[in-house]
């Protein structure tokens, strides 16, 4: 169909590409689980039993089966590349920490001040119950009403009873 690749409703075919994809979301989580292995006890033990085993190797072993002779060498060159690796690793970790710390507390902010604003308006709120429950006729009030009101009528009961005796 003509104008089907000009479409914008509909995503892209992919793009064939010689160079490999990673998902960056996938990257930064295994990231994270080297690191947090890197700085256990786990890991500084079985490190220690690495080099261990590799220094007795290379030191108890007879001459023809030692492949790293006296200066180590290439345990020197192993030790270095772990390090080249394991710090970016850690500091990706901690980049992606700060940003997850970030997003927590911008949320936790919001919500602290909804719940400010909640507050207040349920101050208002109150304060205009406080003062339309002022204004509004207790029953107490509307009892003393009465009772002012039936006094009042037995006051003009009986005023107006010895003039109608005497009318009679």
């Amino acid at each position: 169909m003509p104008g089907e690749a000009s479409r914008l409703d509909r995503p892209k075919e992919p793009r064939l590409t010689p160079l490999p994809r990673w998902d960056p979301e996938a990257f930064g989580r295994a990231s994270e689980h080297i690191a947090r292995f890197l700085g256990t006890g786990r890991f500084i033990a079985w490190m220690t039993v690495f080099v261990i085993l590799w220094l007795a190797w290379n030191t108890l072993a007879p001459r023809h089966l030692r492949f790293d002779p006296f200066p180590f060498i290439f345990l020197t060159l192993m030790l270095s590349l772990q390090a080249s690796y394991a710090a970016p690793l850690i500091l990706l970790a901690q980049y992606r920490q700060a940003d997850r710390d970030r997003v927590a507390v911008e949320q936790d902010r919001a919500r602290d001040e909804r719940s400010i604003a909640d507050t207040e308006f349920l101050t208002r709120e109150i304060a205009a119950l406080r003062t339309g429950l002022g204004e509004v006729a207790t029953r107490d009030w509307i009892r003393s009403e009465f009772e002012d009101l039936v006094k009042g009528l037995d006051e003009e009961r009986n005023a107006q009873a010895p003039s109608e005796e005497r009318d009679r």
